[in-house]
């Protein structure tokens, strides 16, 4: 004779697979929140700027800001990835940092952010940050190049880091890896096979030659600072991963030590 399932596991499961569904139908919409403008549309920026357009194949193309400074006080480039939400317009106010030191910033929107067309892949995200990198190639030298990830951004930065040469690489509120991110919430599935976007950051820095500096605050409340802190174990000697007591998310550029340790990196020349 059949034992009969209580109907409380019933429950239990029904409400399980379906969290499962939701979750790997829906997660590109959870990860990302873009913000679409159309291709005509013109950024006011207090910076001076221009666009750049890089073919990706023959319908889709990257939108990359162009944030400018004077060839005579250029020092070098810095590549910078943002997070998952918005387009560059929400990031520009990081940007006087990097040109007051005399860094020209370039800014590229993931596929469908912004400007920028194509599908959101994850491949598509390490595809495009290499085109980037090489276009950057043709007027600077890897010793003037700085990769410089925020949030989610930061998983694009590393793996890139990870395949080419750079001056430095700099991560803001960075994450283990995806799945061990996802994995804090949603431990009881199998998100090696359900999550699309993975970003194994710690695999990719363990390939990352160039230096390292990590930027962390204790009280993130998107990305856990005991979720961050583990890549500590994937830094070679001479790597910095700087923790900001009391810092949150979003606000870790008002604190005096990210301040001045992003001053003693910006100030030499290469």
């Amino acid at each position: 004779m059949k034992k009969k399932i209580p109907r409380w596991l019933k429950i239990v499961l029904i409400v399980y697979a379906l969290i499962g569904i939701a979750f790997y139908s829906f997660q590109k919409k959870i990860l990302f929140q873009p913000v679409v403008v159309t291709k005509d549309s013109v950024y006011q920026f207090e910076q001076p700027y221009e666009d750049i357009w890089i073919p990706v194949d023959e319908i889709s193309e990257t939108h990359m800001v162009h944030f400018t400074v004077p060839d005579s006080l250029r020092k070098g480039l810095v590549l910078y990835f943002h997070g998952n939400r918005g387009n560059v317009r929400r990031y520009r106010r990081f940007v006087e940092k990097f040109t007051s030191h005399g860094y020209a910033v370039w800014m590229p929107d993931y596929p469908g952010f912004g400007k920028s067309t194509g599908e959101l892949t994850e491949q598509a995200i390490y595809d495009q940050a290499l085109q980037v990198y090489k276009r950057a190639r043709q007027f600077y030298q890897p010793n003037q190049i700085i990769i410089y990830g925020k949030s989610m951004g930061t998983g694009a930065a590393t793996q890139l880091a990870s395949v080419r040469d750079c001056k430095r690489l700099i991560l803001e509120t960075p994450y283990y890896s995806m799945r061990s991110l996802i994995g804090m919430y949603l431990w009881m599935y199998p998100l090696k096979s359900i999550l699309k976007y993975q970003f194994p950051s710690n695999e990719f820095m363990k390939k990352v030659t160039a230096p390292v500096t990590i930027f962390h605050g204790t009280e993130d409340g998107v990305i856990p600072y005991r979720n961050a802190v583990k890549l500590k174990s994937a830094l070679k000697p001479g790597d910095e991963f700087i923790t900001i007591e009391n810092g949150s998310h979003r606000d870790l550029n008002t604190f005096i030590e990210m301040k001045s340790k992003m001053d003693s990196l910006l100030v030499h020349r290469p």
